[in-house]
């Protein structure tokens, strides 16, 4: 969990609340328990009160969901896909393994250099994505993301021979001010919702389904 706090010790205003996604069935998959058993680490180093934790995964069993309650941690009433607004609040964002549309819909949902300074995101590495994508797939289904990699930094959680499973390609991604405000005027200018009608592998579960 250090090595999560040293990306943050710089200027940027530390996480003052945690949004968490996908962490899957926990109750029946040992790496969903040590994602889950890392999370509650995360709180602890970041100093984030188990209550200012939201959660949400569509696969959650209500004894899960039970489970969640009982440690302190909140649960989110709807399927936002991805698309949670930080408000005036630092969040982290801890999304193990999620799929690409959902860290594209959180970039889209908080478009703007204030809001995406305010973001840290525990997830897929975003330079892993650039690399296994083609451009142009990048550029049309996941444009947010493509658009944002300019003004990312990135360091890959520390790997340990235990738990390779269950934290592989993990990083934690940080967009700093000034690095977003070198980016070009027209990057902030397009704001469309994804749709994703074209994606083949679309990896989120749409709300109502």
């Amino acid at each position: 969990a250090g090595a999560v706090r040293a990306p943050l010790s710089g200027p940027a205003e530390p996480p003052a609340r945690c949004v968490c996604y996908g962490l899957g069935r926990f109750g029946r998959c040992p790496n969903a328990r040590y994602q889950l058993a890392f999370l509650l680490l995360l709180l602890d180093e970041l100093r984030v009160p188990p209550a200012r934790c939201a959660l949400f995964d569509p696969a959650f069993s209500a004894r899960e969901a039970a489970a969640l309650r009982a440690l302190g941690l909140c649960l989110l009433p709807d399927n936002e896909e991805g698309k949670h607004g930080v408000g005036d609040s630092a969040t982290l964002f801890y999304m193990v393994h999620c799929g690409k549309a959902l860290y594209n819909n959180l970039l889209w949902s908080n478009w703007s250099p204030a809001a995406l300074s305010k973001l840290v995101i525990i997830g897929n590495s975003f330079r892993g994505i650039q690399e296994r994508l083609l451009s142009r797939i990048l550029e049309r289904d996941y444009s947010y993301i493509a658009k944002v990699l300019k003004g990312v930094e990135e360091v890959a959680l520390p790997s340990h021979p235990r738990y390779l499973d269950t934290f592989n390609d993990t990083s934690v991604h940080w967009f700093p001010l000034d690095k977003l405000q070198e980016l070009s005027p027209e990057v902030w200018d397009c704001v469309e919702e994804p749709m994703y009608q074209d994606c083949e592998d679309l990896e989120i579960i749409r709300k109502g389904e």
